[in-house]
């Protein structure tokens, strides 16, 4: 059964990243081919004709990679961002390709990267843990002239283009200074919340955090919870763990989401958060904000973001003039009261 669609096999390749023989394999449901590799080739179809409502075909066209480990909920966000961007950058037309998990080996990212290279790209957008082995293969991929932007965490010791995204360290230090406000002379313990160590935005979000807490709240204890994923079935054990071994906790300050699970552990245990800091407007945030769950939400201009992502892949192949150092993205602080319009 042949499945109907406006795009030239080629586009369709291009798209999924696989060979043309595969795609009309697929297309023409000759069998022979793995399952997950036909769900790549739908979900190519599904790309192009979300992008293509995005955008008029004109201009030149650039195929970027966008690579990233993170939560759904936060891949979702930045997907929106850059389709809601697209219509900002004509006449050039963007066609992306996903490249999203939530968790596992760095080995899998790396073979993804490795594979980009190999097959080639005009530019990747990553986010992806800070490692020596992820660093290398950033290297190839400038080696083979593909720009490298890396994407709110970031790996200063690659060969990475730019990076696009807040200064991490100031975010925690401003996380530090409302929780100090908020708490006044109450006593408590501060829960600190990060998905991975090795991602290097949290890393430096947690270390402004803890030398201004170090500073200015010396009495208080930091109760570190790590290595979750920012998923809310890990999250939830983790957080309920610590709060049962810490009756004094009655501050959190999230650097790697599951804020939902963390909540649902406070309330099991009937305990209360008087101030809760999070990063990120994504969906469960917007929510937990609305329902003054969360007291703050430090955000970002992911739309911008991404714009600008875009726009220095396009520098590095020269359609667009340079332009001096990238400013860090705007720091926003975020109230039930001064939500973005659209949230």
């Amino acid at each position: 059964m042949r499945h109907r669609h406006p795009y030239p096999i080629k586009e369709i390749a291009r798209q999924a990243g696989l060979s043309e023989a595969t795609v009309d394999r697929v297309l023409n449901s000759r069998g022979g081919v793995r399952e997950s590799t036909v769900m790549e080739v739908h979900q190519a179809i599904k790309d192009l004709d979300r992008q293509r409502t995005q955008v008029r075909i004109g201009g030149r066209t650039f195929m970027m990679d966008i690579v990233m480990q993170a939560p759904e909920r936060f891949s979702t966000a930045v997907r929106n961002a850059l389709e809601a961007e697209l219509p900002s950058l004509q006449p050039a037309v963007m066609r992306s390709r996903f490249h999203f998990r939530e968790t596992g080996p760095a080995s899998a990212l790396i073979a993804t990267l490795d594979k980009i290279a190999k097959r080639g790209s005009q530019g990747v957008i990553l986010k992806a843990p800070d490692l020596p082995e992820v660093g290398a293969a950033v290297g190839l991929l400038v080696a083979a002239g593909i720009p490298v932007v890396t994407l709110v965490s970031d790996l200063p010791s690659s060969a990475r283009l730019a990076y696009v995204g807040i200064d991490n360290r100031a975010a925690g230090t401003t996380a530090a200074y409302l929780i100090g406000q908020w708490l006044g002379d109450r006593p408590g313990n501060v829960l600190t919340t990060i998905s991975r160590g090795f991602f290097r935005g949290e890393e430096e979000r947690e270390m402004g955090f803890r030398s201004a807490i170090r500073n200015t709240e010396p009495h208080r204890t930091l109760v570190e919870v790590t290595d979750s994923d920012g998923l809310d079935a890990t999250q939830y054990d983790l957080v309920l763990d610590a709060l049962q071994r810490d009756p004094s906790i009655n501050a959190v300050y999230s650097m790697g989401g599951g804020n939902a699970a963390t909540v649902a552990a406070f309330d099991d245990l009937g305990r209360d958060c008087a101030v809760f800091i999070a990063h990120d407007l994504d969906h469960d945030n917007t929510q937990l904000l609305r329902q003054r769950r969360l007291s703050a939400v430090l955000h970002h201009d992911l739309r911008q973001d991404m714009r600008r992502a875009c726009q220095t892949i396009m520098r590095a192949h020269k359609a667009l003039p340079d332009e001096g150092p990238a400013l860090p993205s705007a720091i926003q602080v975020v109230t039930p009261y001064n939500m973005p319009p659209g949230a």
